[in-house]
């Protein structure tokens, strides 16, 4: 019941399995470009954040000094705790926004399938 197959069936064969493997390879490269970029501006919005908290803590510090009176490690706590309270808030927002923005395109790509 086992048929012998030609040469030229086990070439066609064989192109088809390396088409397969050639696509598959292709679509490997496409998603870890996505991911690459992806972390990339993860990556860049990150500094980006990290240098403003670092203009902005000599602002705070200072105010945060002017409003407790001076009291070195009072202003010090309050000023950490509202940075803190500001730096979880900005997360929680941008966290919300970006699996709004993934959600979306995934709909987007559903419809496109």
């Amino acid at each position: 019941m086992i048929e012998k197959l030609t040469k030229a069936q086990i070439l066609e064969l064989e192109k088809i399995k390396a088409d397969k493997i050639k696509e598959k390879a292709k679509k490997g490269v496409k998603t870890f470009k996505k991911e690459f970029k992806k972390e990339m501006n993860t990556a860049i919005l990150a500094a980006f954040g990290f240098l403003i908290a670092l203009v902005w803590k000599d602002v705070i510090t200072e105010l945060v000094n002017k409003v407790s009176n001076n009291a070195t490690l009072a202003g010090t706590v309050v000023g950490a705790l509202i940075v803190t309270v500001i730096c979880v808030l900005g997360i929680m927002l941008i966290s919300r926004l970006l699996k709004e923005k993934e959600e979306e395109d995934e709909n987007k790509n559903e419809k496109k399938k």
